[in-house]
């Protein structure tokens, strides 16, 4: 599955992020990430990831990491607020 980076830096040296949350089937503890895909691009890989058979959903930090979980283990996702991040250097 393809994971598009999206979250560009405007002028302004700032960057869209949303919190997610996500159950896992069986384990106590939630999986917490921030993204700069938006909320539509995350459903979208989430719909492909449940309905394909061995399918799996793939998120993206800002800093390039990834989360991957098994669609099947999946047991929700949970969307935050969109907030805006200061990249780069600020006015100190």
């Amino acid at each position: 599955m393809p994971v598009v980076q999206t979250g560009t830096t405007g002028a302004s040296g700032y960057v869209c992020v949303v919190d997610i949350k996500i159950g896992i089937e069986n384990v106590n503890r939630e999986l917490g990430m921030e993204t700069d895909q938006t909320r539509e691009e995350v459903t979208a890989a989430l719909k492909t990831a449940l309905s394909d058979e061995g399918g799996v959903f793939v998120l993206t930090d800002p800093k390039g990491h990834q989360l991957v979980v098994p669609g099947t283990k999946i047991a929700y996702v949970e969307f935050g607020e969109e907030h805006a991040r200061q990249v780069g250097f600020g006015a100190l």
